[in-house]
């Protein structure tokens, strides 16, 4: 499938703060068919905002039949280039992504949605992904009853409570206050009060230290209390990062990479492109048979 790209540029104002976001657009085209429509996917960024293997990826994603909208998450302190993938970019990216208040990734995420609803090319349904940081903020995503579908490779700072402001990381199954707001906290919020529930697929590898063994049992235990609909993928030799094809320190898995584009594909084929109408009745009971 052909792909056109674009961006627009939205405001936003959290936290009393005024900026530009720049949503970078991938947009499926078929020759002969000006009005055909299609799902949206959200696809946020790792640390170093939309570079060369975040668009690869969001392309790969629209040539499947999505539309992609890229969102520039350090909007607020800089603009829509990405970071190099050097001391000096990893640095400057671990640092908004600790300032950038929570509420001002609820917006990013939030206008995005919008963005992708007001195209008339756009079914109304829309997932979403991400990888890292991206992750963490396709898993948050969730939480906007609008989103019913999301695969996260390797979340950051979910098990931590790390993202935005933080005094100290706090790995506690219980949470700190009742009226936190961290993602970890919020996951009840993907099945409850919901018309369609959130599935959500998680994939990690286990030899990623930024979410080490512990990390990735306190996630799935918090999603199995919340009552989510979901998918746990662990890779047995899989690094972090391991889906960047580019500066990847050599972590970089084609085979590994592609085994998990399959799983998204499953999920969002099933969930964002099939009319499922209205859900009826609960949850309906296995057979326990061979």
């Amino acid at each position: 499938m052909l792909i056109k790209e674009s961006y627009a540029d939205v405001q936003t104002a959290a936290n009393g703060k005024e900026s530009t976001m720049r949503i970078f657009l991938f947009h499926p085209t078929i020759p002969g068919y000006p009005n055909a429509r299609f799902p949206g996917v959200v696809v946020f960024s790792e640390i170093y905002q939309v570079t060369g293997p975040v668009a690869r990826f969001a392309r790969q994603i629209a040539g499947q039949g999505y539309i992609v909208a890229a969102p520039s998450s350090y909007h607020d302190f800089t603009g829509p280039e990405p970071l190099a993938y050097d001391v000096p970019g990893t640095d400057q990216g671990n640092e908004w992504k600790i300032t950038k208040a929570l509420e001002s990734y609820d917006e990013d995420s939030h206008k995005t949605v919008d963005y992708l609803l007001s195209l008339p090319t756009c079914t109304g349904r829309i997932g979403a992904t991400g990888m890292c940081l991206g992750g963490h903020l396709a898993l948050r995503a969730a939480l906007d009853p609008r989103i019913t579908a999301s695969v996260c490779y390797f979340p950051t700072d979910i098990h931590t409570r790390t993202l935005g402001p933080y005094t100290s990381p706090n790995t506690s199954p219980s949470a700190p206050s009742s009226s936190s707001n961290h993602t970890l906290d919020l996951l009840p919020r993907l099945s409850s009060h919901r018309s369609h529930p959130c599935e959500v697929s998680l994939i990690f590898g286990i030899k990623d230290t930024h979410v080490p063994d512990e990390g990735r049992d306190l996630i799935r235990l918090k999603l199995r209390e919340s009552g989510a609909t979901f998918s746990f993928h662990e890779f047995a030799w899989a690094q972090h990062a391991f889906i960047r094809d580019e500066l990847s320190k050599g972590r970089y898995d084609p085979a590994i990479s592609k085994a998990c584009f399959e799983v998204l594909l499953e999920v969002f084929g099933r969930v964002l492109r099939t009319e499922l109408g209205e859900r009826e009745g609960g949850v309906h009971e296995v057979e326990h048979v061979c």
